[in-house]
């Protein structure tokens, strides 16, 4: 099974006055169509999540419905509060154990998704970087466990050419 740790797409600047609550700030248009473009061309590839799990924040919600609408068989999406800002590792493990070996994606924030990655890879020190936007598949063989995880692929829209 996989997990497939996603960084929210392009939203608006942080501390514009726009968004005077940061939970709200939302995708901007283009970062709408780049990430659709990443997806599409991941879901091309075998990207193919069955269940979704976001922070509730406006940005990663819309990123999930992206991938949703983009991937193959529009799989629903869980808010969590665990992926907000300052993720714990321990529920969203416990979350995807729920699932029964379904690929499921965790969308959310910088730097949290560096961290659950390293954690999920067997190093809670390393440094994974992730650009926005940017999707890992974490693959599993056997029990879902912090450190059991093997890197398989890392994507940004920069290394898809979109």
């Amino acid at each position: 099974m996989f997990i497939y740790v996603c960084r929210h797409a392009w939203a608006g600047e942080r501390g514009d006055p726009k968004w005077p609550d940061d939970s709200q700030r939302a995708l901007t248009p283009e970062g709408v169509d780049r990430y659709k473009n990443v997806v599409q061309a991941l879901a091309k590839r075998g990207f193919a999540p069955t269940q979704i799990a976001t922070s509730p924040y406006v940005r990663c919600r819309q990123t999930a419905e992206i991938i949703a609408k983009y991937v193959d068989g529009e799989p629903p999406i869980d808010e969590l509060q665990d992926l907000e800002p300052g993720s714990n590792l321990e529920p969203l493990l416990e979350w995807t154990r729920q699932h029964h070996d379904a690929n499921v994606a965790w969308v959310g924030h910088s730097p949290d998704v560096e961290q659950l990655a390293a954690a999920l890879i067997g190093d809670r020190v390393a440094s994974v970087r992730f650009a926005k936007g940017a999707i890992a598949a974490i693959g599993f063989e056997g029990k879902v466990a912090a450190g059991s995880g093997e890197l398989c692929w890392l994507a940004t829209a920069k290394l898809l050419g979109v």
